[in-house]
């Protein structure tokens, strides 16, 4: 089985003396506007996606057993403010339930939980680094971060996404287009002009209007393909299995 919440109580209780070293994924994003063309959920639907591939991957594998949570929707995303759509949580809001739940699992002796984010405002990405410290040594966890926008990461992805301008452009709605492409109106994405706006310079107090995403979106969206991202989608899982396979042996 590939998700958690689909196993029984006494299937999720033999996994700890299980042969295979279970890892549990927990896919993280943000509900907010990705410009006109793209849905709220883009990059919770990107974080499942990768965790999907990852888990159907490893399915026959003899060391690992991988299994998705259900997934955290909700991140802070302050830079989405004057947007319909955004859905803000605060910053001790997102490190409570996260270490609640890894609590949880932690308490049953699953201690391996991969967080599996694609929401890189900077305040949602230092609350997730400080909610792995807390789990890590208050709670004698083993849970790490795909960080993607790590450098040893970042560098095996796309330019647009290494140049930040990678909010709902050509990046990102390439991945929507090869996983959910009835969700993206391509008719409108292919007149959008590009946006040459970096989030990597972003202000930690900006927002999508004061950076000059007047439409909330960086980047070329009119270029994106499916293609593109199921290319894009690969690489992801090459990394999401690496990172399983580190985490596995620790």
């Amino acid at each position: 089985m590939t998700y958690f919440a689909d196993l029984t109580s006494r299937q999720v209780a033999a996994l700890a003396s299980a042969e295979r070293v279970p890892v549990l994924l927990l896919p993280l994003g943000a509900i907010e506007p990705h410009g006109p063309h793209a849905p709220l959920g883009t990059d919770p639907l990107i974080s499942r996606g990768m965790c999907e591939r990852a888990a159907s991957r490893l399915a026959a594998d003899d060391d690992v057993h991988v299994l998705v949570l259900p997934e955290v929707p909700y991140g802070v995303t302050r830079f989405a403010a004057g947007f319909a759509g955004g859905i803000h949580i605060g910053e001790e809001t997102l490190h409570s339930l996260l270490v609640d739940i890894g609590a949880a699992l932690i308490g049953q002796r699953l201690r391996r939980i991969l967080l599996v984010n694609n929401h890189f405002e900077p305040a949602h990405l230092v609350t997730l680094r400080r909610a792995v410290e807390t789990l890590n040594f208050a709670y004698d966890g083993r849970v790490a971060l795909l960080d993607l926008v790590r450098r040893r990461h970042a560098q095996r992805l796309t330019s647009e996404f290494r140049s930040g301008e990678c909010h709902a452009g050509r990046y990102e709605t390439s991945l929507v287009l090869a996983d959910r492409p009835e969700l993206v109106d391509q008719a409108l994405m292919r007149t959008l002009p590009h946006v040459p706006v970096s989030l990597a310079a972003a202000p930690s107090d900006g927002g999508f209007l004061a950076m000059g995403m007047s439409d909330a979106y960086c980047g070329a969206p009119a270029e994106a393909t499916a293609a593109e991202g199921e290319q894009t989608f690969s690489t992801l899982t090459d990394l999401l299995v690496e990172a399983i396979r580190e985490l596995a042996r620790e």
